[in-house]
């Protein structure tokens, strides 16, 4: 967006200036910085060591348009450099997530279900475009509301898709004039997500589901979400649940519970294993996901047993189960002579309940319980950093450090949990010193962007200074997981999704550890998610990373694009070099931009931009 110095000036000469004006505004522009910087200092502290962050005051703003008013100067002073603008995407792109293409897959010979999977290669060599919102597309609610109603514009489903759906969407959610309201923890269905939630802890021997902390369940997977209602609730008892569920061209599940503000993430139980190192989760929850676990051989109770921590607990929910357990007890009373109840026995699993259709097994906590079922191999080495690898079909994760029952965990991570991640308690405790102070600076940058410069939107009157406008983020290179921790402890009404790169050091396993939403990702590639459906983008050094591994930094910006909701806000930390090139490309996007030197004798500097909202 061009400043209103550069807009004023171009009206003024409608063509290129002579020489000679353009030396008499960059005089102006010095003379009126050396004014400023006399007058008032940057004083943006070191996000490292300060405690007491300033904020932008109006002088401060005032330095930050006439700076940027220099650099417009110099653009137009360029003439024939200008920097072209990116173009918009067509509407067929409005939902597009590439690698999930699935004629192309078909094109290509993919079958037996591998069309419907991730594939990456097939995406390569698209256009570069921007990814519009829908044309009736609204901002997100904020929390609590935006987490029950959502904008029926804002995901792809159509009225007749809904009138078309199963019963069971029909009780879950009502579809209004333009809103789509979510009953499914209000007592208004006769199974609700509350009761679920109680009957599972019931059945692992617990008073109530508020006791599932104090039981080591902090992190749940939750296959096949729906709309991410018992994923709320969990939320809503301090427990991190992750959504993963398969692609969807419509009335994606993934999508819904994103646009509620819900932790999800695209994944398929296909023919590859998930994004994750193995001993993940706590818990692991399928309610009529869909997915026939005895198929495969038992490949995905295999791939289930590896993300499961010792002792964690696998809850099954499914109608055809209970049929196959009825006519199997009925057969010969007693035996479990069933495929899938055969299988759990291989894997050291327990039966600890069942009540109608619902089961629930354990994870054995002795990793010597493998080695006496010799119909499944011990895997060789560890999977630290596992990424769509294909299914295996042997057990992992016996022989690792980070064997640890999950009832044998309590509170946060001492020094000797964090030596079993092979990381110096030291390093550890001073990354997260150093987040606190940076979070402290992040907040109150940005609360006077976001509460007093917030844009105003075409066609409506100016907005109220919102709550919290800022639901989720994404941590595009978690390291230790610092900034998710620090949001947590200040008590930021927001979820993280800490994202690991490939290449990088593998911290998943400690973020994992620490109870936090965590993946393995390759930023050379799109990563699994539908569009607009994050608040807020955060990369520290992840530039200079990519450059490294040879990736594309445009393309990087175009898919960080891509997944940003309109308005939402990108942080950017990095040297000098980079940060320029990424203020560049920033301009082609359309993106908003401030860069902003820390004042530390370094050469580290943020990139603060916002998307804008850009409608048809």
């Amino acid at each position: 967006m061009r400043s209103p110095l550069f807009t004023k000036l171009s009206i003024l000469f409608r063509r290129r200036p002579s020489v000679s004006w353009l030396v008499l505004c960059l005089v102006s522009v010095f003379g009126l910085i050396a004014l400023l910087e006399s007058s008032y200092s940057s004083t943006f502290d070191s996000v490292a060591s300060s405690t007491n962050p300033d904020v932008y005051t109006s002088y401060r703003k005032l330095k930050k348009l006439v700076r940027n008013d220099y650099l417009d100067l110099n653009s137009l002073s360029v003439g024939a450099n200008w920097i072209k603008d990116i173009g918009f995407c067509g509407k067929e792109r409005e939902n597009y997530v590439p690698c999930y293409n699935v004629s192309a897959n078909t094109l290509t010979g993919l079958k037996d279900g591998e069309e419907f999977d991730r594939h990456c290669e097939l995406s390569r060599g698209q256009p570069h475009c921007l990814v519009r919102p829908p044309k009736d597309y609204k901002i997100p609610l904020t929390w609590p509301a935006g987490r029950d109603i959502i904008w029926s514009g804002n995901v792809r489903l159509t009225k007749d898709q809904f009138l078309s759906s199963g019963s069971m969407t029909k009780r879950l959610m009502l579809l209004e004039e333009n809103q789509i309201a979510f009953h499914s923890d209000d007592g208004m269905m006769v199974d609700s997500v509350k009761d679920h939630s109680h009957l599972i802890a019931e059945m692992i021997g617990l008073g109530s589901d508020a006791e599932f902390l104090q039981a080591g369940v902090r992190t749940v997977l939750d296959i096949g979400c729906g709309f991410g209602s018992f994923g709320g609730h969990l939320l809503s008892l301090k427990l991190m649940a992750l959504c993963v569920a398969e692609y969807e061209s419509s009335g994606s599940q993934v999508q819904f519970a994103l646009e509620r503000g819900l932790p999800a993430v695209i994944g398929n139980f296909i023919s590859k294993q998930l994004p994750f190192p193995s001993l993940s989760y706590d818990m692991v929850h399928c309610a009529q996901c869909g997915i026939i676990w005895d198929s495969k051989d038992g490949l995905f109770l295999i791939e289930i047993d590896r993300v499961l921590k010792p002792g964690g607990y696998f809850i099954l929910t499914s109608p055809t189960t209970r049929q196959q357990q009825d006519s199997s007890t009925s057969a010969k009373k007693g035996s479990m002579s069933i495929p899938l109840e055969e299988f759990t026995k291989k894997l050291c699993w327990s039966l600890l309940g069942q009540q109608e259709e619902t089961f629930i097994w354990q994870k054995t906590v002795n990793s010597q319980c493998y080695s006496s079922q010799l119909s499944i191999p011990i895997c060789k080495g560890e999977d630290m950093q596992l990424y769509y690898q294909p299914l295996a079909h042997c057990i992992s994760g016996t022989s690792s450090n980070r064997w640890v029952p999950i009832h044998d965990r309590s509170g946060p991570l001492n020094s000797t949990d964090i030596e079993i991640h092979g990381v110096d308690p030291d390093d550890f405790f001073e990354d997260s010193g150093f987040w606190k102070s940076a979070l402290r600076n992040y907040w109150s940058l940005l609360s006077p962007l976001i509460f007093s410069d917030h844009p105003k939107r075409p066609g409506e009157e100016d907005p109220l200074p919102p709550y919290n406008m800022v639901r989720n983020v994404m941590d595009m290179n978690a390291h230790y997981g610092g900034l998710n921790a620090a949001m947590l402890e200040a008590s930021k009404s927001v979820w993280v999704m800490n994202v690991v790169p490939l290449g990088a050091r593998n911290t998943l396993p400690l973020i994992l550890d620490r109870g936090l939403a965590g993946i393995l990702h390759n930023w050379c590639e799109p990563f699994p998610t539908y569009p607009r459906t994050y608040d807020m983008l955060h990369a520290n050094g992840l530039l200079s990373h990519i450059s490294s591994q040879d990736c594309s930094m445009l393309e990087l910006l175009l898919e960080m694009d891509r997944i940003l909701r309109p308005e939402g806000w990108i942080i950017l930390s990095d040297t000098l070099g980079p940060i320029e090139k990424a203020r560049m490309l920033a301009t082609q996007i359309r993106w908003e931009a401030r860069v902003i030197d820390l004042q530390n004798g370094s050469d580290q500097r943020l990139l603060v931009c916002q998307k804008p909202f850009t409608r048809k």
